[in-house]
């Protein structure tokens, strides 16, 4: 005798329950503000082990969870960042960044951008171009992997060196110009971001990309303030974009996370 077949009133229902555990995961994660393994989810909202790390597996790979160590803890996606953006009655991330752009691109003449991670690529999700007769720009919304960026070093920079080479392809150390980037050199500059809170290098033969850390409240790094600059004015302007930009992203991050803006140092 065949098996009876589900009827479409018990799929429905089904999807409706791992649909509902799924944001039992995300509340659960959300509420302990720190990384969990998926048994330790699974005890704290009272649902199968087997049932929570299935559903944690397709939101990791959707984005909406990401690995935080190397010893199998997750936490919120920086995916969900982007759907706190378009939440229009929310806090307006893009509109206050919209005004550190052009605060940054006044101040400097150069071409400032609000970037972030998405499916563990960097993506310019807003730009203003520059003043300068010689202008520089790149895609807005265009995928990037994170080694070939400085804000590359920063939005890892939550991660441990295990979490962060295992959410890397290793492919993406390579770059265009055939040149691959040392995975050593990279955490050694991703330690050095983590401690200031800035990255800066050259990119390609004629641009310095400089990224300041913009932090939520919880002091992870959820996206960054950048500015493109001609190689050799961004060398010999250094120190004053540099501090430009630090002063722009701890006023952002103060906006963000509520606090009282950080004096310079």
């Amino acid at each position: 005798m065949p098996p009876a077949k589900k009827s479409p009133t018990a799929e429905t229902g089904s999807r409706t329950r791992g649909i509902d555990r799924a944001f039992e995961i995300l509340d659960h994660l959300h509420e302990a503000k720190r990384p969990l393994r998926p048994n330790e989810i699974a005890i704290g909202i009272g649902a199968p082990k087997s049932t929570t790390y299935d559903i944690v597996g397709v939101l990791l790979n959707r984005g909406i969870l990401e690995p935080a160590d190397g010893d199998g803890r997750v936490f919120l996606g920086r995916r969900l960042y982007l759907f706190g953006l378009s939440h229009a009655n929310q806090f307006d991330v893009m509109r206050l960044a919209d005004g550190y752009l052009t605060r940054l691109s006044s101040e400097t003449g150069q071409t400032a951008q609000f970037c972030v991670v998405e499916n563990g690529k960097y993506v310019v999700a807003q730009m203003k171009e520059g003043e300068q007769t010689f202008r520089i720009s790149s895609g807005v919304g265009e995928p990037v992997p994170l080694p070939w960026t400085a804000s590359g070093r920063l939005l890892v920079s939550h991660l441990d060196n295990d979490a962060i080479l295992k959410a890397i392809p290793k492919e993406d150390f390579e770059v265009p110009n055939g040149r691959r980037v040392s995975e050593k050199t990279f955490l050694k500059e991703v330690e050095a971001a983590r401690v200031e809170g800035f990255h800066s290098n050259d990119s390609g033969k004629f641009t310095h990309c400089f990224a300041a850390a913009v932090y939520d409240e919880a002091k992870a790094c959820v996206a960054t303030l950048c500015l493109l600059t001609p190689r050799e004015d961004g060398h010999q302007n250094h120190r004053r974009y540099k501090q430009t930009l630090l002063d722009a992203a701890r006023d952002m991050s103060a906006q963000i996370s509520g606090a009282a803006p950080a004096k310079s140092k």
